[in-house]
């Protein structure tokens, strides 16, 4: 366990346990495997930004309540200005302004599984940045499995999504670098900050940011508040927002950052089951082939370590 540097000398901060360790990782798996889904079945009535800014806006106001309810209980130190506006800018704003524009050109479950390069990135950026999460041989080998993998589908199944499939996969993959870069960050310089008050002061500066993109590109834009949007909102706010995220980065101060990443193997798996049985989205041989040389790659760079 760490002793906290704010408080009462005698606080400590306890690492959680092997068991809840797990049962953190497997809840956050089901419920960010069938965020991808959820997120196309919102942009369906609402613009990728506006959708995107909501979420992160009343993700952040229900975070605030829970920092004040649980906050103390935590412990750690306040997060420093930089740090949660980098998270914000990165992990929020950036990534998912990217993905919810991709999804409405790619079908949910390509781009899960082309996000799903998101451990490879962390795994490279932990071994340059981060002690003792140095890559092993194996691990190298990984990468070139994840390389294949991906050529397999730049070269099929990108190519039924017309002039547009490509480039939206290229920039698509700017998303997970973003994102490595946050968790990175978090995971070298806020070992000892509060968790709740970090995602809360993130989310908030991320839907603010992702309100401003979508107040300057989807003015025009015709939006429709169904039912299915706002279910689809509060779903992507309250579970795959606030629960996941405040259990990721609350562990991601006790567990090692490549190891949490393995979340991103095992999320696409659930994503490309859902699309192709709720909204009929193409599932072909090639998808398939592709889909386990990045998998079988991911788990060589996630386990493959000294």
């Amino acid at each position: 366990m760490e002793r906290a540097e704010s408080g009462d000398p005698a606080e400590f901060i306890r690492a959680p346990s092997v068991l809840v360790v797990n049962a953190c990782i497997a809840v956050m798996c089901l419920i960010w495997g069938s965020t991808w889904l959820v997120i196309r079945e919102g942009l369906d009535d609402v613009p990728p930004f506006t959708s995107a800014a909501i979420r992160f806006i009343v993700a952040g106001v229900a975070m605030t309540g829970l920092t004040a309810l649980f906050g103390a209980k935590e412990g750690g130190d306040a997060p420093p200005t930089w740090l949660w506006v980098v998270l914000g800018l990165c992990n929020f704003a950036a990534s998912y302004g990217i993905v919810y524009r991709s999804e409405t050109i790619l079908p949910s479950g390509l781009v899960s599984l082309l996000w799903g390069i998101f451990p490879m990135l962390m795994a490279v950026a932990a071994h340059f940045y981060l002690p003792g999460e140095r890559l092993a041989r194996a691990q190298w080998l990984g990468f070139l499995f994840g390389f294949l993998g991906l050529a397999l589908l730049f070269v099929t199944d990108l190519r039924k999504f017309g002039p547009q499939g490509g480039p939206a996969a290229l920039v698509l993959f700017l998303s997970p670098l973003v994102s490595t870069v946050g968790n990175t960050v978090v995971k070298k310089y806020g070992g000892r900050t509060n968790s709740l008050a970090l995602n809360r002061n993130a989310m908030l500066l991320g839907g603010v940011v992702l309100g401003a993109l979508a107040w300057l590109t989807e003015r025009g834009a015709h939006g429709r508040w169904t039912a299915g949007a706002l279910a689809s909102v509060a779903y992507l706010a309250l579970f795959g927002t606030v629960l996941t995220f405040g259990l990721y980065f609350w562990l991601l101060r006790y567990v090692e950052a490549h190891k949490m990443s393995l979340i991103a193997y095992v999320t696409p798996a659930i994503a490309l089951t859902l699309g192709p049985l709720v909204r009929n989205e193409p599932m072909t041989t090639n998808t398939i082939a592709g889909a386990a040389c990045i998998l079988f790659g991911v788990i060589l760079v996630v386990r493959g370590r000294h």
